[in-house]
């Protein structure tokens, strides 16, 4: 058996789509089941994610805090941000993303993982990068707005942050898998085996 997830799609007899919003829209689509029957599934159109785990020369991960209203939460966060357009290069997203939130560069890059968040509700795929070799960005820094003129910015050991998310003190999920991949990684075959930062993202095909 080969463990590896492949593209399907069912028979859709209907669909609609009952909200637009400014980012994401909801979906509702009339699905014919293995037996016949058809069924509603309601699910949330997302244009997909990146996710940084950057990590500096001393083992630090740069995190963030921001408040998330859905879970009522200020959560510790790596930078993320979602792709632009369609087909946007999720490495140049990354890179922009990384800019934005931390006023940071990276000259080392790697893929860690690629995930879907809430597979059962959600389309949104997240490409978590690992970005090393950090320096302080050139040029003006990011006018932040609404949520994030309130960040924090910190700079944490990677064993406290993998302490921190077995002990379910920690639920950012680009964080948690980002961490708990890279340790996987070292555990592993290493980091050099990580796939290049612009392997291919069948969940969000882009052009290099």
């Amino acid at each position: 058996m080969t463990l590896k997830d492949t593209p399907e799609e069912w028979e859709i007899r209907a669909t609609e789509t009952p909200f637009v919003g400014n980012k994401t829209s909801v979906r509702t689509d009339e699905v014919v089941m293995p037996d016949g029957s058809v069924v509603r599934r309601d699910y949330q159109v997302h244009p997909g994610s990146v996710g940084i785990l950057a990590v500096d020369d001393q083992d630090r991960v740069l995190v963030i805090r921001q408040y998330r209203h859905p879970v009522r939460q200020r959560l510790w966060e790596i930078p993320a941000g979602l792709l632009d357009v369609p087909g946007e290069n999720p490495l140049h997203a990354a890179q922009r993303e990384l800019y934005e939130e931390a006023h940071v560069k990276a000259e080392d890059w790697r893929v860690l993982a690629d995930v879907y968040t809430t597979a059962g509700g959600c389309d949104e795929a997240v490409r978590i990068f690992l970005a090393r070799d950090l320096s302080e960005a050139e040029g003006q820094r990011f006018e932040a707005e609404d949520e994030e003129i309130d960040l924090e910015h910190a700079r944490v050991p990677l064993d406290e942050l993998v302490r921190g998310v077995l002990a379910g003190d920690l639920h950012n999920n680009c964080l948690v898998v980002g961490v708990l991949s890279l340790v996987a990684a070292r555990a592993g075959d290493g980091l050099d085996a990580l796939r290049p930062a612009e392997a291919p993202w069948p969940a969000r095909p882009f052009e290099s």
